[in-house]
């Protein structure tokens, strides 16, 4: 038997919100879900630990990008389901999932009816992401619109916190992939995916599969906002690779070195600011409720 829980970020919005989530599982026969409601993401661990102990095998995730990576950083490993509720701004992993955006009812049947898949996740410095991370300018972009602004105006906060950043100073780094320096002079921004679809929704990633056992990894050099135009260009066309200020690999390690401290992040969410990062794969980590013809 399936025992249901609920992890809820109550400030996030989904179609008719909470209150219809509730309704909806009762009508799939779910009439007395573990229930965990919290105001900030950072509290989540502690709920999924929770509704483990009480014996949940499927967790209802409720939230962004944020609030999926605390959960699936929280359940890695326990051999728990995740169905995602994306009530977040982006969404990133549920796209990516090809999973509905507005529409709880069939969230919830993908939930309790849908396939099941097992997807990789990548570690940052001891942490598990299942979309992306990143230092430099992704961190710089999330940190401004993290004060609420992204609440109140959504994608266009991520546009105006990177315009305002395009003219920012490279940094001197050190990037070595699976042992092997890799690349070793000025950058403005270090990117890590385990999917194609990344910040702001562009696909950076085009040979990245969440279950292939592998992370890929993006150097942008751009500064002026010619070059980072010229950039974007190539990566709206699906061939960032042929830009000169990107380059893309893959790889099972990493290791990121920094002349000087910069914030960095996980699925949006901003962390402290720091000179090194370590990365890798955790192969086969979660598994995920998906559409049945996806699984």
């Amino acid at each position: 038997m399936t025992s249901v829980a609920v992890i809820a970020h109550r400030r996030k919005s989904f179609g008719g919100g909470l209150g219809e989530l509730r309704e909806v599982l009762a009508r799939e026969g779910v009439d007395r879900p573990l229930w965990h409601e919290v105001d900030k993401s950072k509290q989540a661990p502690k709920k999924v630990q929770k509704a483990l102990d009480d014996g949940a095998d499927l967790l209802f995730v409720w939230g962004g990008d944020g609030m999926m990576q605390r959960c699936i950083d929280a359940s890695a490993g326990t051999g728990a389901s995740i169905a995602i509720l994306p009530a977040g701004t982006a969404n990133l992993l549920a796209k990516n999932l090809h999973l509905p955006t507005d529409d709880i009812g069939t969230a919830v049947r993908i939930g309790l009816h849908g396939g099941r898949r097992v997807l990789d996740v990548g570690v940052m410095n001891g942490e598990r992401f299942a979309v992306m991370g990143g230092i430099g300018l992704d961190a710089l972009m999330i940190r401004d619109v993290g004060s609420g602004l992204k609440d109140r105006v959504g994608k266009l906060g991520y546009i105006w916190a990177g315009a305002k950043h395009l003219g920012d100073q490279q940094v001197r780094a050190k990037v070595s992939v699976d042992g092997d320096t890799w690349f070793k002079d000025k950058a403005t921004c270090v990117l890590f995916g385990n999917v194609g679809t990344v910040l702001g929704g562009v696909t950076l990633f085009n040979d990245a599969r969440p279950d292939d056992g592998k992370l890929e990894i993006g150097v942008v050099t751009a500064t002026s906002p010619l070059e980072w135009g010229r950039a974007l260009g190539r990566t709206v066309i699906g061939d960032p690779e042929k830009s000169p200020f990107v380059r893309i690999a893959s790889g099972r390690s990493f290791e990121v070195r920094l002349e000087k401290q910069l914030p960095y992040e996980m699925d949006g969410g901003e962390r402290k600011s720091t000179k090194r990062l370590r990365v890798s794969v955790d192969p086969r980590a979660i598994t995920v409720c998906v559409a049945s013809e996806d699984s």
